[in-house]
């Protein structure tokens, strides 16, 4: 999965939230499940970020950022119908403190 098709950022408050853009949906077909890292684990970019198990695939999401993990999208705790919505703004995984 190339990330800098299918992951926005944006900057907030010093920190880089990381989310799924609609080409990333379209891509993987609706998200039944997606093993997130936790607040507090190490992220590095290029290496996995998340799994995701999803309609087309089931695949291992590089990060595009390099940090350490400080929110992760409380949506997702228990169904990922955010990853799976038309608002892309909605479809933020985490959020990470550059390292």
């Amino acid at each position: 999965m190339n990330e800098a098709t299918y992951f926005w950022t944006k900057e907030i408050d010093g920190k880089t939230r990381v989310g799924l853009t609609k080409a990333g949906q379209d891509e993987l077909g609706s998200i039944k499940f997606a093993n997130l890292p936790s607040v507090g684990d190490q992220v590095t970019a290029g290496k996995t970020l998340m799994s995701v198990e999803a309609e087309k695939a089931v695949s291992d999401i590089d990060s595009p950022v390099s940090g350490k993990i400080v929110a992760v999208n409380p949506q997702l705790d228990n169904d990922f119908d955010a990853l799976n919505g038309e608002a892309e703004a909605d479809a933020w995984l985490v959020d990470v403190q550059p390292a």
